[in-house]
């Protein structure tokens, strides 16, 4: 990565404090700028985009390699000009994802759990830990034996991602509750079993940290000109992803008490609302697609948290 382009006092220290690696700073772009604007872009201004993020064309061009790899990203030669797109795998992903990410509020529950049992001794190993991997996304603490668990988890989502996997016939699904006789009606002994919360809590706490200043700005967001506005959207976004797309994103019945991660939700949403409109002039006059600008973005976008509040 370069040297960031960046020079605001409060925005250049986070260059050296983020865990910024190109590959993923560039997937939380993607989903958070590309794909509400239709989802496919030319690769030479997804490269003007990022440049004040500090990713040059070179890892720009080796980090796209690799999601075309990993089969997230699609791509469709015109002249001489690469345009990519989200594959249907990757509109899973980053869908789910998305749907986590900017969420509007506290999660119900109806006590139930959704138990999924996978055969892993007819698993390939690397199936078996791509399986973790995923489930782990998806927000499912790791029983042991094969076993996992989740209390909110859509068997929508379960299903597209083990449809995704080719793994159909490997897992099976159990919805259970409690008894609700206690003692034995114990349901933090899945939680401490599935997740390591304490941290979560840790990396929440270094979240609000990094970004604590910014909620103060409110008289400082006229200031901020739109490129200014993206790159704190960006890495606002990429920091909180990295911690929430951890998180199993529990109700609040499960959480312990004092949960910081419902003061970095509400610091994350406010920081957003500051920069997503000067971030949204900035990428459209930068970004292009097979017809030249993108599209405006899609109401989804403007449905997150709930729905965005213009300035």
């Amino acid at each position: 990565m370069n040297k960031p382009l960046a020079t605001d006092p409060m925005i250049t220290p986070l260059f050296s404090k983020l865990d910024l690696k190109a590959k993923s700073l560039l997937v939380t772009v993607w989903g958070d700028a590309v794909a509400p604007h239709g989802g496919t872009v030319w690769l030479g201004s997804l490269i003007n985009l990022v440049a004040p993020l500090g990713l040059n064309e070179r890892v720009v061009r080796t980090a796209v390699f690799r999601l075309q790899k990993e089969r997230l990203l699609a791509s469709n030669q015109i002249g001489r000009r690469s345009f990519y797109r989200l594959t249907k795998t990757g509109g899973h992903r980053f869908a789910e994802a998305t749907r986590r990410i900017y969420a509007s509020g506290d999660i119900s529950w109806d006590g139930n759990w959704l138990f999924l049992f996978a055969l892993r001794r007819e698993l390939a190993e690397k199936d078996r830990r791509k399986l973790e991997t995923e489930l782990g996304w998806l927000g499912f603490g790791n029983l042991g034996g094969g076993i996992y668990a989740h209390p909110t988890a859509s068997a929508e989502s379960v299903d597209s991602l083990l449809s995704d996997l080719d793994l159909a016939g490997k897992v099976t699904a159990l919805r259970a509750t409690g008894t609700g006789a206690a003692p034995f009606d114990a349901p933090e002994i899945l939680v401490a079993k599935g997740w390591a919360l304490k941290e979560l809590e840790a990396d929440y706490a270094r979240f609000i940290h990094h970004f604590g200043r910014f909620a103060d700005g409110e008289g400082r967001a006229p200031s901020l000109d739109e490129k200014k506005c993206f790159i704190i959207r960006s890495l606002l976004v990429h920091d909180y992803r990295r911690v929430l797309l951890r998180d199993p994103m529990l109700p609040a019945e499960l959480l312990p008490k004092g949960w910081n991660g419902n003061q970095a939700r509400s610091l994350f949403r406010t920081i957003y609302d500051l920069v997503w409109e000067g971030a949204e002039t900035y990428l459209m006059t930068i970004l292009e697609n097979e017809t030249g600008r993108l599209p405006p973005a899609s109401e989804e976008f403007y449905r997150r948290f709930g729905g965005l509040k213009k300035r």
